[in-house]
């Protein structure tokens, strides 16, 4: 009942924010750590022109430190590689630029839920846009709440002519 009620919040606000309340959207928010573990905090993402989406972040040193690097500098980071490379169907990463020492605490993860978020020791932020089962080390971030329109920006971010590339707009 906690469970639902806090997503339920958490949607009410993102829709609020984006001026969507009188939308009618199916959620189906998941996650691989219980909402309970997020510190409450927030940072927001937009794939390339759409609208911004909260991502959660949990209580630990690396979401801190991503959500305080993004306060200082609003991120425009390229996704270079989008169908070329192993499990580019279930996630997309982003490779934050070397000045930005994120601390990490990796653990095993065999599965990962739609909307799950991570950080690997290669400074690169992981998006999990649809279940996946990939194995690797990777330390848990946060989560977004898994929608029809989430899914929609993510998979249709335009490629930017003239780059080749897509973007991703981060910001505290």
């Amino acid at each position: 009942m906690k469970r639902k009620f806090l997503t339920l919040i958490g949607l009410g606000l993102v829709l609020t924010a984006t001026g969507c309340g009188g939308s009618k959207t199916e959620t189906n928010t998941v996650s691989v750590i219980e909402e309970e573990n997020t510190s409450g905090s927030e940072i927001y993402v937009s794939f390339g022109d759409s609208e911004k989406f909260a991502l959660h972040l949990y209580e630990n040193e690396t979401a801190e430190a991503l959500q305080t690097f993004a306060a200082m500098d609003e991120w425009q980071l390229p996704i270079y590689h989008y169908d070329d490379y192993e499990n580019w169907e279930v996630m997309q990463y982003y490779e934050l630029p070397s000045k930005y020492e994120v601390p990490t605490n990796p653990e095993e993860v065999t599965s990962e839920a739609a909307g799950s978020v991570y950080f690997s020791e290669d400074n690169e932020i992981l998006l999990f846009y649809k279940d996946a089962e990939v194995e690797g080390e990777f330390t848990p971030v946060g989560y977004f709440d898994y929608t029809d329109e989430f899914l929609d920006a993510v998979e249709n971010n335009p490629v930017l002519e003239g780059w080749g590339n897509k973007l991703i707009h981060i910001s505290a």
